[in-house]
C-alpha cells in the first residue's frame, strides 16, 4: 500500500524489493510501519512486517511527515540518495543542488526559489506532489539524518555534531532531533564510537553495482602530487586553507557490503557536511545503474559495453576551477600530457602546507593566485596561458561560476563566450565540476572513434545526432567509450607484448 506522496516505483516492484531486500532500491523508497511508527530502508534486516501496516513513501522526508521515525537497525542515514529526483536541469534537482552545496543555511525558501526560476509557492508545491514535503522539510531531514550518522558513528561532542549538521543553534538542533527521533540525541549514544586520533570515520552507502576500481583508475591517471594521492585502494587529497587544511581518505570497507570507508579530518565542523555532499558528487555515490541502463542499454553500441561493466560511475571533481585549469590544458593533448602541466602549475603556484599525510602538502592554487601568473614560464603556451588566467580574471569577476543548480545549456553558453573555450571544454567542465548527467563533449577524437565500433571514425556531428538516444545520461556514455577504448588500448597492448 502507498501513501498520497508515494514512490515512483509502482506497489508490486516496491514489495517485490521489500520481501527480497535487494540493495538496488536502496534509496529509492522507504518502507514505513503503521504499528511502529518506524520507517526503515528496503534492505532493512528486520522480519518483514504484515502488508497491511506497511506504507511506502519515496523519500525520508515524506516518511518523517506522515509522522515516522527513522529505524535504528537499517539506519535510513545510509541509504544512498535518489537521483531521480538529484540529477538534470529539472526545478527539483537543482534545488537539491543547491541543498548540498550549504545554500540553504544562507537563503530562505523565496531566495531558492528565485534561483531555480520559480515562485516560493510554486516550488513549495513542486516538493510537496515529489517529494511529500516541503523544501525546508527535506532539507531539516538531510540534516537530521547526517547528526544521527555522526552521533553514532563517531565521538564527536553533540554540540559539534549539531554544528557538523547546518544547525547553528544547540537548542534547535536537540528540539529538532527530539522531534524527529523521539529521543534526544545523547541518548543515542549508548554504545559510543571508540576514538582514534583527529580523523572521524564515516560509512557512506551507495547502490549496487559499483565500479570503484574504475573511478580510482580514471583519477589516478589525472592525479596532482601533493594534491592528491590514488594508489589502487583509495583516493586521498587535501583541503580548506593553509592556516586550517583539512584532510580526507575514501577507501573500501572490507566486510561492510555496498559502503565506502572515509576517513576525515576536518578542522572546521560546520564544513563536515557541505565535504561529504561533495565526496559523494565526485565518487557518484547515489547513482541509480539501474536507470541508467534501461536507457543505454538499447544501444547496440553501448549495450556491450554496460554488460562488462555494469557499475561504470561518472567521477566528479573537488573543485570547479581545478577542473577548469585542467580542462584547458587537455585541449588538444594527452592525459598524461596536462597532468604534467597541472602539476607543475601546483609546485610552483601551489600553497605548501603541513599535513600529516606525506603525499598531501599542497593546495591547488586558486583564480587569485593564476590571474597575473607567468603561466608560459611552466610550459604553457601563450595561447593556454591566456586562457587559464581570463578563466580567472572572469571568475574573480562573476561573470562564470559553476553554481550547481544552472542547466546545462546556460552553463555551456556563459562558458563558450570566453576567449579560448570551446563546447569539448565547456561540456568536459560539466561532467567534472558539475557531475551534470547529460554532458557530452561530442567533439572528443575517442568518442568518436569508439562509437563507431569497426566503422570509420565518427563526425562530431553524427556522435551528437547517435547520443540523442542517450539522454538524459550521455555522461555515462561517455564514461563508457572511453573505458572500452582504454580496454582496447590495453589488450593491443599485451598482444604486442
Amino acid at each position: 500500500m502507498t501513501d498520497r506522496h508515494d514512490t515512483p516505483l509502482d506497489t508490486h516492484t516496491c514489495e517485490q524489493a521489500r520481501l527480497s531486500r535487494d540493495a538496488r532500491f536502496d534509496g529509492l523508497f522507504f518502507t514505513a510501519v503503521t504499528s511502529t511508527r518506524i520507517y526503515c530502508r528496503p534492505v532493512c534486516p528486520a522480519p518483514p512486517p504484515k502488508p497491511e501496516n506497511v506504507r511506502y513513501y519515496g523519500s525520508a522526508a515524506a516518511a518523517e511527515a506522515a509522522g515516522f521515525r527513522p529505524c535504528l537497525r537499517c539506519r535510513p542515514e545510509l541509504s544512498p540518495g535518489n537521483d531521480a529526483w538529484q540529477r538534470g536541469d529539472h526545478v527539483i534537482a537543482r534545488t537539491l543542488k543547491l541543498m548540498d552545496s550549504g545554500a540553504f543555511d544562507e537563503c530562505s525558501v523565496d531566495d531558492m526559489a528565485e534561483r531555480v526560476g520559480l515562485g516560493a509557492r510554486q516550488l513549495r508545491r513542486l516538493f510537496v506532489e515529489r517529494l511529500g514535503a516541503p523544501p525546508i522539510s527535506v532539507h531539516t531531514t538531510r540534516r537530521l539524518l547526517f547528526a544521527k550518522q555522526l552521533l553514532t558513528e563517531t565521538t564527536m561532542p553533540v554540540t559539534e555534531v549539531a554544528l557538523a549538521s547546518g544547525f547553528r543553534s544547540l537548542r534547535r538542533f536537540n528540539a529538532a532531533f527530539l522531534q524527529a527521533n523521539r529521543m534526544a540525541p545523547r541518548d543515542l549514544r549508548r554504545h559510543p564510537a571508540t576514538a582514534t586520533g583527529d580523523a572521524i570515520t564515516l560509512r557512506l552507502g551507495y547502490r549496487p553495482p559499483y565500479d570503484f576500481e574504475a573511478i580510482l583508475a580514471f583519477l589516478r591517471g589525472r592525479a596532482l602530487p601533493g594534491v592528491e594521492h590514488v594508489d589502487e585502494h583509495s583516493y586521498a587529497r587535501v583541503f580548506g586553507t593553509p592556516d586550517a587544511p583539512g584532510w580526507l581518505r575514501l577507501s573500501e570497507w572490507p566486510g561492510r557490503e555496498h559502503a565506502l570507508r572515509l576517513e576525515l579530518h576536518c578542522p572546521q565542523p560546520t564544513q563536515m557536511l557541505g565535504v561529504v555532499s561533495k565526496l559523494r558528487r565526485m565518487f557518484d555515490l547515489d547513482a541509480s545503474p539501474q536507470s541508467i541502463g534501461d536507457v543505454l542499454k538499447e544501444s547496440a553500441v553501448l549495450r556491450p559495453m554496460l554488460r562488462k561493466r555494469p557499475g561504470l560511475r561518472l567521477p566528479g571533481g573537488w573543485d570547479g576551477f581545478e577542473i577548469a585549469v585542467r580542462a584547458i590544458l587537455g585541449q588538444q593533448v594527452s592525459v598524461a600530457a596536462a597532468r604534467t602541466l597541472a602539476t607543475r602549475i601546483v609546485q610552483k603556484y601551489g600553497t605548501p602546507l603541513v599535513s600529516p599525510v606525506p603525499e598531501l602538502q599542497r593546495l591547488f592554487p586558486g583564480p587569485e593566485l593564476l590571474v597575473d601568473a607567468d603561466l608560459r614560464s611552466v610550459g604553457l603556451t601563450t595561447a593556454r596561458a591566456a586562457t587559464v588566467r581570463g578563466v580567472a580574471q572572469a571568475l574573480l569577476d562573476g561573470r562564470i561560476d559553476f553554481r550547481s543548480e544552472q542547466p546545462l545549456e546556460d552553463f555551456v553558453e556563459r562558458w563558450v563566450a570566453l576567449p579560448g573555450i570551446g563546447e569539448w571544454t565547456a561540456h568536459y567542465m560539466a561532467m567534472r565540476a558539475l557531475s551534470h548527467p547529460d554532458a557530452f563533449p561530442a567533439a572528443d577524437l575517442i568518442l568518436r572513434r569508439a562509437a563507431a565500433g569497426d566503422g570509420p571514425e565518427l563526425s562530431t556531428k553524427a556522435l551528437t545526432s547517435l547520443a540523442e538516444a542517450w539522454r538524459p545520461w550521455r555522461a555515462y556514455s561517455v564514461m563508457y567509450l572511453w573505458r572500452s577504448a582504454t580496454d582496447a588500448a590495453q589488450a593491443a597492448n599485451k598482444k604486442v607484448a
